[in-house]
């Protein structure tokens, strides 16, 4: 229940700043990695397969600088993050967004933690934060 209402929360504290250069992510370039579930509804099976994948490495997402941001049903923020990443209204979407604003990876799918820390490990920005 925290880790949804801190997803809510993340979600309708994007407005303002973030908002109005168009860009509802603007505010975790250079700063995080964000995986973006698009849905149509709350009560979608892969989103709902989606979290529960993500609830079991918390400390990996964490370790990679990874926040989750929700972009479901039809309300001005969803609306905004589908527009923004090309996204349908009407299909479960799943998108990993690089710190620099850009999407890495796309599927219809939840993806599997493995792959999106595989992903993320492999961007030469992660790199040298490894070696940090």
């Amino acid at each position: 229940m925290a880790k949804v209402l801190g997803v809510a929360l993340a979600t309708l504290t994007m407005g303002g700043a973030a908002m109005a250069d168009g860009n509802p992510l603007a505010r975790y370039v250079w700063k995080s990695r964000v995986l973006v579930l698009a849905a149509p509804a709350a009560g979608d099976p892969r989103l709902a397969a989606q979290r529960q994948a993500l609830a079991s490495v918390r400390t990996g997402a964490s370790e990679r600088d990874l926040v989750t941001v929700e972009a479901v049903g039809d309300g001005p923020e969803a609306v905004a993050i589908r527009r923004r990443l090309g996204l349908p209204a009407d299909a479960f979407r799943a998108v990993l967004v690089g710190k620099d604003g850009g999407a890495k990876l796309t599927a219809q799918e939840p993806i599997p933690p493995q792959r999106l820390f595989s992903t993320i490990d492999a961007m030469p920005m992660r790199r040298d934060e490894m070696r940090r």
